[in-house]
């Protein structure tokens, strides 16, 4: 298309639309289609008159019932100690959810030996590849927890009765918001109460209850209630008239109602003492509830406030000084902010959206529960019926009210191991004889870890299950060698930084000497570890000198480098020196979230490999920002494969019901290998309510990718993985039945060089310096490689016995036999309704056999433009010789991640920054996505046209230059010239666009500096470094979560500062000489670079335009010359001096 006939050029961003009237000749933009729509009927002014809002109400300032009363209740709904010290006081305490490590070892609730409030049967579901998850820290803008409650009316019939509702600001009511509900009389409020007789026994009480409570809903509702409040409180509690759990009560008068078509004419409150976690909450509003009134929970803050203990503390500087009120306040806003965090997982905005939705799965209840209660949630396994689910209801009830009633909550030992509490498969007797049998290297204390594992509790689903075979046995000796075993093995993504280097290094080792795989995770590497050890002498190298045990030709370098949505430490040079590239869309232990590791674990080492500051926390972005779709997963992985195609590339998932349909696309988009994590992840740092409530067992997500893939026959294309929770050959052989080619052990692998599982990790004060950064207790790391050696040696033993009992010669032959596996007689406490036919049901082999597969070459991205660049000798020579090189080149929006390969030849022969050679390239046309991804110094990239999304991702150097083609017929500074997420995870180089860019630019952005000409939403987001200029307009939420480097923003009309997120950024004018000269430097070049004539008009009128540019500052930068006003510098720009202020 001749640009010169193109009078605009534009980009829709997020819920933004165009429309084009062909017989009127016109296009009408954004502002134009919706104010037609708006000015179509009185919508204002129906929802001034109809629409009100509940008034705020005061906290209750003293408790309402004594310590007696509080107790009993507490210990009728189902609270343990745990409960009310770890979970509920930390909120009132902190107002945010309690910090936790490691995964949740415990077992499911259904195979647990203790008894469970019901919302344990439940797992919070979360979107992985489909669509993004949001980040509710520095994204809230786009989320709210607004509800209405009272009648719906048709949404296709506009008139001012529909407006006709009352708004919550939150669904978190306290008791007097709940009292303001009651005496609403357009509401006509109906209170119903929601206990059960078991007077004349258990059987059949609790199911004939629910259904006339449900009738009960059903006349209100007939007779106008538009409010209904389900409640289990109770001046005076009775043994023998339980409280139906509220989760259940809630789930069957919503699905009542909706079968008997009144759901939209009335809402559901819950009225409860059985909520306090915001799991919990999310649980209720995720069945059908409006709002919650937790008084139970509000009732223990004020009891603790109140407490002798609490006022000591506080009194002696222990613990905050908070009020009554405030503690109050904070449990809500713990709570407010957990619902956004279990919203934003799934990618939901608005809480009205969630609120019946039913997004979990279950795990544990039978079907005549579900199908009464919570009709359309996932329950593939079984479980309790309504009596047993009544008799668990009871074990809590009767303890309120037997004669040795106890004076204070139990233990259950949900959440930490204690002796006589539930059983934890990371427990200290487990971890001890571990270490007994690695260190001494003994097959005997091997053999009784082994029993030891094999007498535990049914603590997992395949525990459930066990391996026959009509085969004879046959001899150990022909089955295939350890040493081959191994080779499948790999061990968990655990960041450096979340561990010691010490730990890490040594799992790295002790997989390079096995030939299996260790994973980097998402906190970069070391470039000193990827050249084998040539210096060992007694175990002890000068490159490595904090390990011992080591052998010459060792090597440190991690075989799989992940790729997480952080991007920390990922440069070129670390993907070209990879075997295997994973990209983590999800974790075990916290699906949905991103990474978080705490400020006091950022030493100097760590802020250097991950291009940060040292002391500020370090959270990674929720989603990737270039994973949008499965189509952009398709993108990154064609970006991977480009820059370094020697690395498989693999997709790291978490279990849970539809993996298998998001599997078949990560195969489709040339994936590798695909990974299935288990909920029983290990995990440095995240919240209590995300590792025990979120993500599916292995054995089920497993089996379903298995049996998805073979039915669209992609099997073939990638190698399955596993892990969460592995721990012996026992694992391995039943995750092989069940499809898997390959096996990941974290904690274990943890725990066999040292790890006494304390559960401190996110402290920084491990005691033996496995997840610790602190020098002196890094100082007392215990484990060797050897000692990981040894573990997987036994492992891999333990699976050839196996084998040879089960008659087979090779791991192969096994894989996917699910005609194997049987499940076990075993009689549990809860339930014999527990039905594992899911996880053995066949739906035939792989035509391959699975070494075809595991053997199979790299998925290639075809034939590329790279490879044609790459092919003129004088490009070669430029490369090989660290000569000048000019070229131009044509360039279609079908050639992607241009430049990459390029980068990637670069990296792998000088580094990221040893080139000195330089290639002058320019690019002419509309380039694709990923256009100029992972630049290294040399690269000097032009492009006369425009580009798609993702320009500069991940550039660690060079230049890149963005401009319109000469006589356009836009305004270049007025159109759109990139697209969004540009120099997405940058650690260097410099980039000079002339136009607009889209959403998010600079993102994460290390160390690049840029000038761009206007920008959409979310500008600077994560940056931890670098320096962004911007001539123009930018969107909302300018700089949310950046903790490093520096942004200019010209504001002409004086609209920036309500869009700019001030949570952590400082904004001011550009004062300090040094930054003055910064920005007008950069600005100069960017004119000589682009010849933009915004730029010129600028530095033409210098003194003018200078007071309009604010510059954004986060702490980490507030002493630096640029910012702080004052330094002195000379007219070289050196600074002289520093004035304390």
């Amino acid at each position: 298309m001749d640009e010169s006939k193109v009078t605009m050029k534009g980009r829709l961003g997020p819920g933004m639309m165009i429309t084009v009237d062909l017989p009127g000749g016109q296009v009408y933009e954004n502002t134009e289609v919706k104010k037609r729509v708006a000015l179509s009927n009185p919508y204002g002014k129906w929802v001034s008159e109809n629409l009100r809002s509940l008034k705020a109400a005061n906290f209750f300032s003293a408790t309402v019932m004594d310590n007696e009363a509080i107790l009993r209740c507490q210990q009728a709904f189902g609270y343990s100690s745990e409960d009310v010290q770890m979970v509920i006081e930390n909120m009132a305490s902190q107002g945010k959810e309690p910090t936790f490590c490691m995964g949740d070892d415990i077992p499911l609730a259904i195979l647990s030996q203790k008894p469970h409030m019901l919302y344990d049967y439940f797992k919070q579901r979360f979107a992985q590849v489909t669509n993004p998850a949001i980040d509710p820290l520095r994204e809230g803008l786009v989320m709210s927890l607004e509800i209405n409650v009272g009648k719906r009316g048709n949404i296709l019939e506009d008139g001012p009765e529909n407006a006709s509702q009352l708004i919550l600001s939150s669904p978190v009511l306290n008791e007097g918001e709940l009292e303001l509900l009651l005496e609403d009389p357009y509401l006509k409020p109906q209170v119903l109460p929601i206990f059960f007789d078991i007077r004349k026994g258990v059987e059949g009480s609790l199911e004939k209850t629910l259904i006339k409570l449900c009738e009960a809903a059903d006349e209100a509702v007939r007779n106008g209630s538009q409010l209904l409040v389900l409640s289990d409180r109770s001046d005076d509690l009775e043994p023998t008239r339980p409280a139906i759990p509220i989760l259940l009560a809630v789930g069957a008068v919503h699905q009542h109602l909706i079968q008997n078509g009144l759901r939209m004419s009335t809402s559901i409150v819950a009225d409860t003492a059985q909520c306090f976690s915001t799991h919990h909450f999310a649980c209720l509003i995720g069945y059908g509830a409006s709002a919650i009134c937790p008084y139970l929970a509000l009732e223990t803050c004020r009891q603790w406030r109140l407490s002798k203990r609490t006022v000591s503390l506080m009194m002696n500087g222990k613990m905050p000084t908070v009020t009554i009120e405030q503690a109050q306040k904070n449990f809500c806003k713990a709570v407010k902010s957990g619902l956004l965090k279990i919203l934003s997982k799934m990618g939901i905005s608005l809480l009205s959206s969630y609120c019946g939705a039913q997004i979990f799965e279950i795990y544990g209840l039978g079907m005549e529960v579900v199908d009464l209660a919570f009709c359309g949630s996932v329950s593939n396994i079984g479980g309790v019926t309504f009596d047993e689910l009544a008799r668990e209801t009871l074990s809590f009830w009767v303890k309120a009210f037997s004669e040795a009633t106890a004076k204070r909550l139990e233990n259950y030992g949900f959440i930490q191991f204690r002796p006589g509490g539930e059983y934890h498969g990371n427990n200290p007797e487990m971890s001890k004889l571990l270490h007994k049998a690695v260190r001494q290297k003994s097959e005997n204390a091997f053999s009784i870890y082994q029993q030891h594992l094999a007498n535990r509790p049914v603590n997992v689903l395949r525990d459930l299950l066990e391996l026959k075979s009509d085969r004879a046995p046959i001899p150990v000796g022909k089955v295939e060698p350890a040493i081959s075993i191994v080779q499948r093995f790999c061990t968990g993504g655990m960041s450096l930084g979340a561990i010691s280097r010490e730990t890490h290094e040594a799992i790295a080792i002790a997989m390079n000497r096995l030939g299996g795989k260790s994973n980097s995770g998402e906190g970069g590497e070391d470039p000193i570890r990827w050249a084998p050890l040539t210096d060992v002498v007694d175990g002890y190298s000068p490159t490595l000198p904090h390990l011992k045990g080591l052998q010459n030709g060792d090597t440190a370098t991690s075989a799989i480098k992940q790729v997480a949505s952080g991007r920390f430490g990922v440069t070129p040079t670390f993907l070209v020196n990879a075997a295997q590239l994973e990209i983590k869309i999800a974790q075990g232990a916290k699906p949905g979230e991103g990474g978080q590791l705490p400020g006091k674990k950022v030493s100097a080492y760590i802020a250097r490999l991950r291009n940060s500051k040292p002391g500020v926390p370090l959270i990674s972005p929720p989603p990737h920002h270039d994973i949008y779709s499965i189509e952009d997963l398709a993108q990154l992985i064609y970006d991977l494969h480009q820059v370094n195609p020697k690395a498989k590339v693999s997709v790291k998932l978490v279990a849970e019901a539809g993996i298998g349909t998001v599997a078949s696309g990560v195969a489709k988009g040339n994936a590798d290998v695909i990974q299935i994590s288990g909920h029983d992840g290990g995990t440095g740092a995240s919240p209590i309510s995300s590792i025990k409530h979120a993500g599916g067992p292995w054995e089920l997500g497993l089996t379903e990718t298995h049996q998805t893939l073979i039915a669209n026959g992609l099997r073939e294309r990638v190698i399955l993985r596993v892990d969460g929770g592995f721990k012996s050959g026992v694992d391995v052989m039943m995750a092989a039945a069940m499809g898997a080619d390959e096996y990941g052990f974290g904690s274990i692998a943890m725990i066999a060089t040292g790890c006494v599982m304390a559960r401190i990790c996110h402290t920084n004060n491990c005691p033996v310096g496995v997840a610790s950064q602190r020098e002196e207790l890094r100082a007392r790391f215990p484990g060797v490689p050897g000692d990981l050696v040894n573990f997987f040696l036994y492992v891999a033993e333990e699976v050839r016995g196996m084998l040879a009992q089960l008659g087979y010669q090779k791991l192969d032959d096994i894989i996917g036999h699910t005609d194997l596996l049987r499940q076990r007689d075993i009689s549990l406490v809860k339930t014999q309704h527990l039905d594992l036919s899911y996880i053995m049901s066949s739906v035939g082999l792989p035509k391959l056999s699975s070494t075809d597969i595991r053997n199979q070459d790299i998925h290639s991205n075809g034939p590329v433009l790279d490879d044609v660049v790459l092919a003129d000798p004088e490009i070669v020579d430029a490369i090989e010789n660290e000569k000048v090189i000019n070229k131009t080149i044509k360039i279609y929006n079908v050639d992607r991640a241009v430049c990459g390969r390029i980068a990637g030849v670069v990296a792998k022969k000088y580094g990221d920054t040893g080139f000195a050679g330089q290639l002058n390239i320019t690019f002419t046309g509309s380039a694709g996505q990923s256009f100029a991804c992972f630049l290294t110094p040399g690269m000097n990239i032009r492009l006369i046209g425009e580009a798609n999304d993702y320009v500069g991702k991940g550039m660690a150097g060079g230049e890149l230059v963005v401009t319109p083609v000469e006589n356009t017929g836009f305004v270049p500074e007025e159109a759109t010239i990139v697209g969004n997420t540009c120099l997405y995870g940058a650690t260097g180089g410099q980039v000079f666009v002339r136009g607009k860019a889209g959403e998010r630019f600079a993102v994460r952005n290390s160390l690049a500096e840029a000038v761009v000409e206007g920008t959409g939403d979310h500008c600077c987001e994560y940056m931890t470094g670098g320096c962004v200029v911007v001539l123009g307009k930018v969107g909302r939420n300018v700089a949310a979560g950046m903790t490093g480097g520096l942004a200019y923003i010209l504001d002409e009309d004086d609209s920036l500062m309500p869009k700019v997120n001030k949570e952590i950024v400082k904004v001011q004018r550009v004062t300090a000489p040094v930054g003055q000269m910064q920005l007008k430097s950069l600005i100069e070049a960017h004119v000589e670079k682009t010849g933009s004539g915004k730029g010129a008009a600028i530095l033409k009128e210098w003194d003018a335009y200078l007071p309009l540019f604010w510059q954004l500052v986060p702490p980490s930068e507030e002493d630096t010359p640029e910012a702080c006003a004052t330094y002195e510098a000379t007219s070289a720009g050196q600074v002289t001096s520093f004035q304390s202020a």
